[in-house]
């Protein structure tokens, strides 16, 4: 669970938790339906989807030319089980 401080840290910012949020209320999603009603740029729904990555938090897959997005369930679960410790 070393990995933990990055997952914080990436869920520290506003903005990402947002995403992770709603992709866990919504399921997966295309980088341009996360962008759907809100006032975030593009590069910067970018930025925020590779931090989430990075972080291990969500993965991507390819559909076509769509990039989707969903919460990783291992991130989720490491989460809880450092709640429960």
């Amino acid at each position: 669970m070393s990995y933990l401080p990055t997952t914080f840290a990436a869920l520290g910012d506003a903005t990402r938790f947002a995403i992770v949020e709603r992709l866990l209320k919504e399921g997966e999603l295309s980088a341009g339906g996360l962008q759907d009603g809100t006032e975030i740029s593009p590069p910067a729904i970018s930025r925020h989807l590779k931090v989430l990555r990075k972080a291990g938090i969500i993965e991507q897959r390819v559909d076509k030319q769509r990039r989707m997005y969903s919460v990783r369930p291992q991130a989720v679960e490491a989460i809880s089980a450092w709640t429960m410790s």
